[in-house]
C-alpha cells in the first residue's frame, strides 16, 4: 500500500491490572512496508518540536505517554491538520514524505515514539524554525 496522504489509525489498547499493553506496529499491518529504525522523543510541557520534513520517509507516530498535539502542513504554508494522541486518544499517526511537521506537548512529560522506514540521515531531512 503506498501512502500518499496523512491516516490516522485506531491502535490497540489492552487493559492489565499490572500495566497497559499499547500495540504500536506489526509486520502484518497493511500500511506499513519495512523496518529502518524507532526512536523515542521525550518532550515537557509546552514545548515544541520541529518543523521537520522528510524527504525520503514516511513516519509512523504514535504518543505511549502524555498528550502531544501535532501541527501538519503541505508546501510550509498554513496547517492542513492538527492532531491530538496521547494514551487515552492511542492511534497511529502516519505522515508521508513530504509533508511538514511539529510537536507541542500538553503534558508535563510526553513521549513521541516515531518509526521510519529507512535509517534516518540528516540529508534526508529538512528542518525549518518553530515560530
Amino acid at each position: 500500500m503506498k501512502i500518499k496522504k496523512i491516516k490516522i489509525i485506531d491502535l490497540k489498547s489492552i487493559k492489565n491490572p499490572k500495566g497497559d499493553i499499547l500495540k504500536y506496529l506489526s509486520k502484518d499491518s497493511k500500511y506499513y512496508k519495512k523496518f529502518g529504525e524507532i526512536y523515542f522523543s521525550e518532550i515537557k510541557k509546552n514545548k515544541k518540536k520541529g518543523w521537520n520534513l522528510h524527504k525520503i520517509n514516511c513516519c509512523f507516530i504514535a504518543v505511549p505517554y502524555g498528550k502531544v498535539e501535532f501541527f501538519i502542513q503541505k508546501d510550509k504554508k498554513k496547517i492542513i491538520k492538527k492532531v491530538i494522541l496521547s494514551k487515552k486518544n492511542y492511534k497511529l499517526l502516519i505522515i508521508p514524505k513530504g509533508y511538514w511537521f511539529s510537536f507541542k506537548s500538553l503534558s508535563k512529560i510526553s513521549i513521541v515514539v516515531n518509526s521510519l522506514e529507512q535509517i534516518h540521515q540528516d540529508r534526508e531531512t529538512k528542518k525549518k524554525p518553530i515560530n
